[in-house]
């Protein structure tokens, strides 16, 4: 198992010092904001824009899936590229990038020459941006906050991330009834650019390069990958994650609206989502202040709690009981990614990182996919309130496996002090 190393760029500070009193710490979290927020947006805005302009879903499952594959396609190399060259570097270029590619389709919108084609594929070198972007935030964050800060830094990320989550679609909805569509992406492409001007803002320090010398993608890869199988904790969450996805993604994303729809009212499936979301961003905030020491086990057994909105469905709970179920399931699902991201920060060496959070990142989200095409078959074959039941019972099961792992289970996690 990698042994968990302090990068040296990492400033020196008290050890329950506030990562916001470091510069370079300030400067990143500036920048994930704005492009959280400006991401948060988008979406929404792009559904309603394509949707207006073109009256076609098929022209919208178009333009998401342009930008979806590839970065499956390229999240491996972008893990690559972000070990091997400066991880500033690749992601100012990288939100530069997208600053293009979302102002070409705002502009595309705003001056009516829609066609699904040309937004399909700046949407596709979205997409492909995208996939560089992820591994390079996550190994970057060890290079500016020490070792014992980790969870502090990554508890402050998910509070914007989860804030975002929460006001960012409303913030769309309002800009898209008064502006247009057009109009909010135009406001996400600058979002890119303010946060490319705060990443650019990082010390020098953090302009290491992780590897020298002529090197070969495929030889990088292998590093990655061996890296990444040999590491006894890292591959059975990863699997794990996956397979959560896989009975999760498709009950909860299609099968949730259309039951709470049915049951209930379109409105509820709203209030649920935002309820979740407020779920996640409290429980993100209590985790700036809470010390848990084997944060991975509980991180894992906090992913059992996504079952519990999946079972009250199927069960056909009442609306309030619904609604504490998603809270509870956000709380959980924030947990999860919190002591994920931490425990990768910590452990992994940072020299190989970057190319271990992509291959994670490629594993989990292959399995997004399938389910939401599997979904409509099974849900017509047994029906919807057995599939959501079922697909909870089985997440639960799943979401145990991990902690039977030694080294899951006994994984240590860097306190305030050490």
């Amino acid at each position: 198992m990698p042994t968990a190393t302090s990068p040296s760029s990492a400033p020196a500070a008290p050890p329950s010092a506030s990562p916001l009193r470091q510069p370079s710490f300030r400067w990143y979290f500036a920048g994930e904001a704005v492009s959280l927020l400006g991401s948060s947006m988008a979406p929404v805005a792009l559904a309603f824009a394509v949707l207006d302009a073109s009256e076609q879903a098929g022209d919208l499952g178009l333009v998401l899936a342009a930008r979806m594959l590839p970065m499956l396609g390229f999240m491996l190399i972008g893990g690559v590229v972000a070990d091997r060259l400066p991880r500033r570097l690749v992601l100012v270029s990288a939100n530069l990038g997208s600053a293009l590619t979302q102002g070409a389709i705002a502009a595309l919108l705003l001056t009516g020459h829609y066609s699904p084609w040309p937004i399909a594929a700046l949407g596709f070198l979205n997409g492909v941006l995208g996939a560089f972007t992820s591994p390079a935030l996550r190994g970057l964050l060890p290079e500016l906050v020490a070792k014992d800060g980790l969870q502090r830094a990554n508890a402050l990320l998910g509070m914007v991330k989860n804030g975002t989550k929460v006001f960012g679609p409303t913030i769309s909805g309002v800009l898209v009834v008064a502006a247009g569509g057009g109009a909010a992406i135009a406001l996400d492409a600058l979002s890119y650019l303010f946060a490319a001007a705060f990443l650019a803002r990082l010390p020098a320090s953090s302009d290491r390069i992780a590897s020298k010398g002529r090197r070969h993608l495929a030889r990088d890869l292998r590093e990655g990958w061996d890296a990444f199988r040999r590491t006894s904790w890292v591959w059975p969450v990863t699997l794990a994650f996956c397979a959560v996805n896989l009975v999760n993604t498709g009950s909860w994303q299609i099968l949730g609206p259309q039951l709470t729809a049915d049951v209930f009212s379109p409105v509820t499936w709203g209030l649920v989502l935002s309820v979740r979301g407020v779920g996640m961003l409290l429980s993100s905030s209590l985790l700036y202040r809470l010390t848990i020491r084997r944060f991975l086990l509980w991180g894992q057994l906090a992913v059992t709690l996504n079952a519990l909105p999946l079972l009250a469905l199927g069960a056909r709970l009442p609306v309030p009981w619904l609604i504490a179920a998603s809270f509870v399931a956000g709380a959980g699902s924030s947990v999860s990614a919190i002591a994920w991201d931490t425990s990768l920060q910590e452990h992994i060496p940072p020299g190989v990182l970057s190319r271990v959070a992509a291959y994670d990142d490629l594993f989990s989200y292959l399995a997004i996919p399938v389910a939401l095409l599997a979904v409509g078959p099974l849900s017509q074959s047994f029906g919807p309130y057995a599939v959501t039941t079922v697909s909870g019972l089985l997440l639960v099961v799943i979401a145990l496996l991990p902690p039977a792992v030694p080294a899951v289970r006994r994984l240590p996690h860097a306190t305030p002090g050490q």
